[in-house]
Parts: structure tokens; C-alpha cells; sequence
């Protein structure tokens, strides 16, 4: 299993309830239809930066994640409520538990 792990930094907060209605509605359903998904979480902090964390199958598959993430903001417009490039982070999993139970927004 391989993470990606963006971290998205100035996020305008103006932006931010349409910015968490497009993520569920668009690009979750997109990052869910790659090979090797996983599961996708996103974290938002009181200081304007969102993370997002996805797990894939492949090193491969996590990559590609990052590039239609990257496509996604362009197609939805929103480089102005996420007008920095995301830091990214990238690696295998070595560790990890999953309980039973299902997390939802």
C-alpha cells in the first residue's frame, strides 16, 4: 500500500464550504474510479491549510492521484480558494490498522 499526502497551504477561507462540497462531489467519486484505490481522507485545520491523505495499491497509482488532483483544481476553479501548489508526500505504508467501522464527512 502506498500514501500521498498533500498538504494544501493559504487556503482561502471564503472559499471553503464550496471547496468541501466540490471534494465530496467530484473529486472523491474521480479519485475513487483509479486503480488501486483505497481510501481517501481529508483534514482541515483552523489556519487555512487543508491535508489530504489517499491510499493506493502502487507507487504508480498514488502518483497519478496527485496528477488528477492537480487537474481537478483547474477543471473546478478554484485556484483562488487553493492558490498554493500542495507540498506532497509520497511512500509505502509499513504500518497500519483499520477497525471495523466507516468514516463519513
Amino acid at each position: 500500500m502506498h500514501a500521498t499526502v498533500r498538504r494544501y497551504e493559504g487556503v482561502d477561507v471564503k472559499g471553503t464550504d464550496e471547496l468541501k462540497r466540490k471534494i465530496n462531489e467530484t473529486l472523491i467519486p474521480k479519485l475513487s474510479k483509479l486503480p488501486g484505490f483505497s481510501s481517501y481522507y481529508v483534514i482541515e485545520s483552523d489556519n487555512g491549510v487543508f491535508t489530504s491523505v489517499g491510499l493506493f495499491g502502487t507507487s504508480a497509482e498514488a502518483d497519478e492521484s496527485s496528477r488528477v488532483a492537480a487537474d481537478w483544481v483547474r477543471e473546478e476553479k478554484l485556484e483562488l480558494t487553493l492558490p498554493n501548489a500542495p507540498k506532497i508526500t509520497g511512500g509505502k505504508v509499513f504500518a497500519h490498522k483499520m477497525t471495523n467501522g466507516t468514516i463519513s464527512a
